[in-house]
């Protein structure tokens, strides 16, 4: 099984929107396997966004993510990181396809309410990030009805 990490950014939870978001995740098939409630540090935004140092909006991006609480969450499953990323849409939300979670609750790019991994070495370095190596692994029973 593959993993990965989503974060719900604050406009999703500001918006109240965190079990909608969530429900999206869930009824596609991927397991929670850690989740957590929180509030970035800065020193932890910029770890998270060092790729994006120096290009103009990476300040902006600093403020945003450290202005409120966020939802950060390991999600596993097959193909985890495409799934998640098909479930949550175009990072712009205008060129979202519609069913997507930044189509349908979302209008502008600096506030299109989830981050995902993009690939097998980001999500491991994010997870790494932001939940450290100790992950418990759990059996769900409907996972035999969704995995072959």
């Amino acid at each position: 099984m593959e993993r990965t990490f989503v974060m719900i950014k604050p406009d999703g939870v500001q918006r109240g929107l965190i079990g909608d978001i969530i429900a999206r995740f869930e009824r596609r098939g991927l397991k929670i396997v850690a989740m957590k409630f929180m509030h970035v540090s800065r020193e932890l935004a910029e770890k998270h966004y060092a790729v994006h140092k120096g290009r103009p909006f990476y300040d902006g991006l600093i403020e945003y993510i450290t202005s409120g609480p966020v939802v950060a969450m390991v999600l596993e499953g097959t193909n985890a990181i495409k799934v998640a990323r098909a479930t949550m849409g175009a990072t712009n939300p205008a060129e979202a396809a519609p069913g997507t979670i930044r189509a349908d609750f979302g209008i502008e790019i600096g506030r299109n309410l989830v981050h995902g991994s993009d690939g097998p070495d980001t999500a491991a370095f994010e997870i790494g990030l932001w939940f450290g190596d100790d992950i418990p692994g759990w059996e769900r029973d409907a996972d035999r009805w969704i995995f072959e």
